[in-house]
């Protein structure tokens, strides 16, 4: 009897060790990072960092432009989203690999691992804004919120619903740190016939956008 109960649990523990790692990544079909720099670094001027996805990729031309001669631009995107700890290990290499001190990051990783629940993507928020905080330190934080999609996908599963409930969880995390928010989400509702496609917007929408960023980021640098 005391033999069975042995093999009953070998048995037992070994099912359990063989459980999928709840701490693994949900990984997409395709994951990727991307980074950029400016062409030319101007050493008096103050350095902004985007932090996003393939958002921050439509719109980082033109805020580079729109703060030419204010500040020099960097960007680093990714597929990962807040909730998935491969983000912050993602930008601790890139702060160690560009080297760089910010003076402001503006982020939003909203857009990408619909795999994760809204909760778990909220819940992921104080670890991204700690490690921001302790790779740029004394740069000043602005969190922008995830823009609406045109079309509900059943695909990956990003719904208006399920945006809206990430920016709500989101806001209420960032308001609590002092962050400061830039309401892209709002924005872009005025503008839905500038998506090119579901997701992402045309040249004219990346626009308005860059100009909201840029105009958010520019009273960031003037405050005490």
């Amino acid at each position: 009897m005391k033999r069975l109960f042995l093999v009953l649990l070998i048995i037992c523990v070994s099912g359990l060790c063989a459980q999928p790692n709840s701490s693994v990544p949900l990984t997409e079909k395709v994951e990727w990072t991307r980074s950029e720099r400016p062409e030319v670094v101007v050493p008096n001027l103050p350095n902004v960092l985007l932090v996003g996805d393939s958002i921050s990729l439509g719109y980082f031309g033109a805020v580079t432009e729109g703060l030419k001669g204010i500040a020099n631009v960097y960007l680093f995107a990714s597929s990962a989203c807040s909730g998935d700890a491969r983000l912050e290990e993602q930008l601790r290499e890139y702060f160690r690999m560009v080297g760089v001190r910010f003076s402001v990051i503006h982020f939003n990783n909203g857009m990408h691992g619909w795999g994760y629940g809204e909760q778990q993507y909220a819940a992921g928020l104080p670890d991204l804004i700690a490690t921001l905080r302790t790779w740029a330190p004394g740069a000043k934080l602005i969190w922008t919120s995830t823009t609406p999609v045109l079309h509900d996908s059943t695909v990956n599963h990003a719904t208006n619903a399920r945006i809206e409930a990430r920016n709500k969880l989101a806001a209420e995390v960032v308001s609590r740190e002092g962050i400061s928010i830039d309401d892209q989400h709002e924005l872009m509702l005025q503008h839905q016939e500038l998506h090119d496609g579901d997701i992402h917007f045309t040249a004219s929408g990346s626009a308005i956008q860059a100009k909201q960023v840029s105009t958010i980021i520019r009273g960031s640098l003037h405050e005490p």
